[in-house]
């Protein structure tokens, strides 16, 4: 591969991974470390790239978020789970929704809806939704998070306990047939846990590469929601732990 080819090549895998280390980088296109420090030079040199400890990135990447960050991971999937969650949700019709990627583009999904009553603790789901189409938004209060843009906390709990809604509906930060629904943050878990609480319908949404994780923090078991909805079937012993609980189990695109 010769010189303007790599620089190619290296532009089309940032475009795919956003960053990526200088070694990742030597690896994928079968190279030398000194010969991929000589042909990002000229990239950087050029503000094509951005260079940073032992890597490269986007300038457009570099300074974002880790919410939007995360939005990239999986988001073909992440979109097929809200287009199937979003179909099942109909006109004049009550979501709770918690912060979380997939939850985001479930808000998204739903832009074609009309006259939904919204309650959220996501000021992306918030801004998405609200003044379009004829909806009614309500998001809880509280300081919001640098990473997330979301509230949490006891005056955010407080709020959402105030609605009864038809669909409620959180993300998963780690879903294993033993401990049932977690995540790794503790004011994000027992916000999720009350989320579930306040629907007629209770909706786990999440892609498969959160199966068999284990996290930090139990947000419920499997008796704790009607619903999970992912884009691939799960294992043997999560999918009977689902059944045993009486929840159904939703893939995305069948």
């Amino acid at each position: 591969m010769n010189h303007s080819k790599r620089h190619s090549e290296i532009l089309r895998l940032l475009e795919d991974e956003g960053t990526i280390t200088i070694a990742e980088l030597a690896d994928k296109l079968g190279v030398s470390l000194e010969t991929v420090r000589r042909d990002v030079k000229p990239l950087a040199d050029g503000g094509s790239i951005l260079k940073m400890h032992g890597a490269i990135g986007l300038p457009s990447v570099v300074g974002e978020a880790p919410f939007e960050r995360r939005m990239r991971d999986n988001a073909d999937a992440k979109r097929a789970i809200a287009r199937t969650v979003a179909t099942t949700i109909h006109d004049g019709e009550s979501v709770m929704l918690d912060t979380g990627t997939t939850t985001s583009y479930l808000a998204r999904e739903l832009l074609g809806h009309r006259r939904l009553t919204v309650v959220t603790n996501s000021s992306d789901i918030a801004r998405t939704l609200a003044t379009v189409n004829g909806n009614k938004v309500y998001m809880a209060g509280g300081e919001l998070r640098s990473d997330s843009g979301a509230a949490f906390g006891i005056s955010a709990i407080e709020f959402v306990s105030r609605f009864a809604v038809t669909h409620a509906v959180i993300s998963a930060g780690a879903v294993d047939a033993e401990n049932g629904v977690m995540d790794y943050n503790l004011e994000e878990a027992e916000f999720a846990r009350v989320v579930l609480a306040r629907g007629q319908r209770s909706v786990v949404v999440t892609d498969h590469s959160k199966f068999g994780r284990k996290g930090l923090v139990q947000v419920c078991g499997f008796h704790g929601f009607t619903e999970l909805v992912t884009d691939k079937q799960p294992s043997d012993d999560l999918a009977q732990a689902l059944a045993d609980a009486g929840a159904q189990l939703t893939i995305a695109g069948r």
